[in-house]
This record gives C-alpha cells, structure tokens and sequence, in this order.
C-alpha cells in the first residue's frame, strides 16, 4: 500500500477536484485495486470511530449521565457496519453504471465505482467526527461536500454531458438515502444496538 499517493488522491480529490476527476478517470484500474487501495482504507473511519465515540468514551446527556454501547454490541456494530458500507459502496456503482445511458453516459462499471469510491472521500474524511458522538452531526458536511464530488466527477467518469450532471447526481443521492437507511435499520437490528442503549439509559 502506497501511503503517500493515498494521501495525495484524498488532498487532490478534496481541494482540486475538477483536476482530479479526470486524472481519476483516465488511470487504470480495477474493481480490487479501487476497494484495496482506497475504499477499504476510508471506509474504515466511520465504523473505528463510532465504535470508539460510543463504546470506549460514550455520549454524555443531561439528566441522563454517559451513555456507553456495551463492548460487544459496539464491535459487532462495528464489523457490520464496515461490510454493509463496502457492500453498499458496489451496489451503488451498480445503479450509476445502469443509469448512465439514461443521461448520455456510457456504462463502465469501473468508472462507476470510481465515481463513488473517490466521490465518499469528504464523507469518510468527516467521520472521524463520530470519535465525539456530540460532533458525529458534523459529519454530515462531509456528505453534503461528496455530493459535490460526485456532480463534479460523473461528466469525466461516465462521460454523461455537464448539463445532465446535475440530474444524474440527484437521482444516485436518492438512490444513496434510501440505502443507507436501509443500512441503518439492518444495522441496528443486527447489533442490538437499540436495546443496548436502552439497557445503559436504565443502567441495566
């Protein structure tokens, strides 16, 4: 793993990205390379960091005290939330690849998952926010600024015209809500997080 081009791809896709995106998309690449050398890396933060904001430090409420998810409840929540992300992150490169045609786009698969892998850059970057559960709401900066990302990059990597880019980057952030609550519900009944959070609120 090449450390220093990782940092440097998460520099350039954030402070220069309509440089970036076409550098992105005319490099070789392939669905492995993509997800072992970057989407596994980022993707990572969130899970390490919500399990360390609500497991190790835990959340403070008034009237409440310190609000902890118990230790195996948070790694469980932990692993899953990682695969469920990367699971996500290709289902979504699926639907981006289908649509292309729809707005002048050209299907390619690789493209596609560039398109999101490089496009959830801000998002992962900002949940490291989540190591303070009161801040975890920040993170949703980082969400907004990948939608950008992704407006930005979809002419350069599925060659869809720049005045259907905005079009196509509202239909894959619907697409993008609704599995990602879909996300949260399976995640939260896989993990018994509700009820562990419940339990601590009772002190049981």
């Amino acid at each position: 793993m090449d450390f220093e081009r990782l940092i440097a791809r998460v520099k350039n896709i954030l402070v220069t990205p309509k440089t970036e995106w076409p550098v992105i998309a005319a490099e070789p690449a392939s669905s492995a390379s993509i997800y072992l050398n970057y989407a596994m890396i980022l993707a990572a933060i969130g899970p390490v960091a919500t399990f360390v904001g609500m497991t190790i430090f835990g959340m403070s409420l008034p009237l409440v005290g310190t609000i902890k998810v118990p230790l195996t409840t948070g790694i469980l929540q932990m692993i899953i939330g990682y695969v469920l992300s990367l699971g996500m992150l290709y289902v979504m490169a699926l639907l981006i690849d289908a649509l292309a045609p729809s707005f002048g786009g050209e299907k390619n698969f690789v493209q596609a998952l560039k398109t999101v892998a490089y496009g959830y850059t801000a998002a992962w970057i900002l949940a490291v926010l989540n190591i303070v559960p009161l801040l975890g709401m920040l993170a949703l900066i980082g969400s907004i600024y990948s939608i950008y990302l992704i407006y930005v990059g979809l002419p350069s990597t599925m060659k869809c015209p720049p005045e259907k880019a905005g079009g196509y980057t509202a239909v894959v952030v619907l697409i993008g809500i609704v599995l990602s609550v879909c996300v949260g519900f399976v995640l939260a009944i896989a993990s018994g997080t509700n009820a562990a959070m419940q339990a601590a609120m009772q002190g049981g």
